[in-house]
């Protein structure tokens, strides 16, 4: 199964010309209709989607979401997904596609998981949206393409507060056309929720101000089992078996998207982030941020332009 780290692999798979920016993509399915491959098989890739299909046939299968709307249709991608699709090159409308490192030097972003919860894995049902919402949809997503296509150097920072105006409105529009508690119960893969709630409380164990009971290893991965009242052994395996990823490679994945965020956005030495993240050492966390990335954390500090 293939699997796509970095939205340039994903396009040229796809067919379609490179993206513009390597951390953030916007799109109109007109532009791709030409070239892209029309029926794509399961795979994965490493970052965030949200579309929006006005018109068009055939359908994209997300995760375990094989009931795909034959309307207008609001649809999400989230990291490691299964993702595949069947479509007509009739398709009209827009999606845009960010990575982790867009998220992380973005001052919007920081709970997106928290804040937009159909991006989660497991609530990432495509739904209906009612005529009269769709202009309003279309007409941010064309805001932000016409950006994205600018020569402003400020681009990104309306780019950023628009893609927030967007992801509001449709928490609106899910909110009112998808029954939460009904979608739920829908889900019958104990595993699915199992790694939603492992990639949850990642999330909150690392938000500023938490106090633990005692000291915890925030960078293992029996800390979280042990929360979650499974052995590690079985974390894993339904982590890896859903993702493609170990369990550990989770917790680094997170560990990294904070580091570049305070890197990025803050004038915390790295000494202070490094204890900040739970490591033993500034020495510990250089190691573990240059293996990851190959560069140090401050060479980092220095690149860190959107």
């Amino acid at each position: 199964m293939k699997h796509f780290k970095t939205i340039a692999d994903y396009c040229k798979a796809i067919r379609i010309p490179p993206p513009r920016h390597p951390h953030f993509d916007i799109r109109s399915f007109e532009e791709n209709m030409p070239s892209v491959v029309n029926e794509m098989p399961p795979f994965r890739h490493e970052f965030y989607a949200i579309a929006i299909k006005s018109e068009g046939q055939g359908k994209a299968i997300t995760g375990h979401h094989t009931d795909f709307p034959s309307g207008s249709t609001i649809f999400f991608n989230s990291p490691f997904q299964l993702i595949s699709w069947d479509i007509v090159p009739d398709w009209q409308g827009f999606y845009l596609m960010f990575t982790q490192d867009f998220i992380a030097q973005s001052n919007y972003f920081s709970k997106l998981l928290e804040d937009f919860p159909f991006l989660k894995i497991d609530k990432s049902l495509p739904f209906e949206i009612e005529e009269n919402d769709l202009e309003n949809i279309l007409s941010i997503y064309r805001n932000i393409w016409q950006e994205y296509h600018g020569s402003n150097e400020d681009k990104f920072q309306l780019i950023e507060a628009s893609v927030l105006l967007l992801f509001s409105y449709v928490k609106r529009y899910f909110s009112r056309q998808v029954d939460l508690v009904e979608a739920e119960q829908e889900l019958k893969a104990a595993d699915l929720k199992l790694l939603t709630r492992y990639q949850t409380l990642i999330q909150t164990s690392f938000y500023p101000n938490t106090k633990l009971e005692t000291f915890s290893n925030l960078h293992s991965t029996s800390y979280y089992a042990q929360k979650l009242n499974v052995h590690p052994n079985y974390l894993n395996a339904v982590v890896k078996s859903l993702t493609g990823l170990t369990a550990l490679n989770h917790i680094h994945s997170h560990l990294l998207q904070l580091a570049k965020s305070y890197l990025a956005q803050t004038d915390m030495s790295v000494k202070e982030i490094a204890y900040t993240l739970y490591f033993d050492s500034p020495n510990s966390f250089s190691a573990f941020f240059k293996k990851h990335t190959q560069i140090t954390p401050l060479t980092y500090r220095q690149q860190a332009i959107l």
